[in-house]
């Protein structure tokens, strides 16, 4: 029995999905738009994702217990950081992530972890590695992501993410391949953050420069992700 159909018999709900992240995962920036129709705009290219946008509405824009800017897969996974989000809600025995499960009851958890440790991949490896079996362990779905990097970067973590995807056999959001086509792959001059630094417009998919910015590809391809599971997962092709 494959993991979303033993959520499915424990009362996961297949309708939600949890974000578990860091700052490139946050409200307003990260597909929270999706809840509301007069923020973004498919085009005509990508209108078959609308269905899903509807049968996961309140995911998208939820605030996550298990995101926050400078959390690492580390961070989520100790009780230390439970109470920074929201102290009303979790248990300070809690870890983020297992809060963010017991309170929102998702059957998806998308997951995207760019911080590298100072290019200490083992540690990388380890930790997402234990991100990933705790939450197989809850019998949710992780969706993983690789992040956007420069070519010539120091500090990848790409192939440790496909590798991961790979051993575990789950799905793989591949937003990193993504952005190779992009001025400067869709990152500031600082490497890291995406393009633009605001959110006015990074909804729209049919807006040829919006569509040249990484933050407009890392919903849309988050958005495409989630629909490519959730789809294959419950045979609506």
């Amino acid at each position: 029995m494959d993991v979303f159909q033993r959520g499915l018999l424990r009362g996961r709900d297949p309708s939600r999905f949890s974000k578990i992240g860091d700052c490139q995962n946050i409200t307003p920036y990260f597909l929270s738009a999706f809840d509301n129709p007069s923020k973004f705009w498919l085009g005509p290219n990508y209108g078959y994702l609308q269905p899903t946008i509807d049968h996961f509405s309140g995911s998208w824009s939820r605030e996550s217990l298990a995101t926050h800017g400078g959390f690492n897969a580390a961070t989520v996974l100790s009780s230390f950081w439970t109470l920074v989000p929201r102290p009303d809600l979790c248990n300070k025995d809690e870890t983020p992530a297992a809060c963010e499960i017991r309170v929102y009851n998702p059957s998806f958890a998308i997951i995207s972890m760019e911080e590298a440790w100072s290019g200490d991949l083992r540690k990388y490896d380890h930790y997402m590695r234990m991100l990933v079996e705790f939450v197989l362990s809850q019998d949710v779905v992780p969706i993983i992501a690789t992040r956007a990097e420069l070519p010539d970067t120091n500090i990848s973590i790409n192939e440790t993410v496909s590798k991961i995807a790979f051993d575990y056999d789950i799905p793989l959001w591949n937003f990193g391949a993504a952005t190779l086509a992009l001025p400067n792959f869709g990152l500031n001059p600082d490497g890291f953050h995406l393009t633009p630094g605001t959110v006015e417009g990074n909804y729209y998919f049919d807006d040829s420069t919006r569509m040249e910015l990484g933050w407009t590809w890392r919903n849309l391809t988050a958005l495409q992700a989630i629909d490519a599971v959730y789809r294959n997962l419950t045979d609506k092709q």
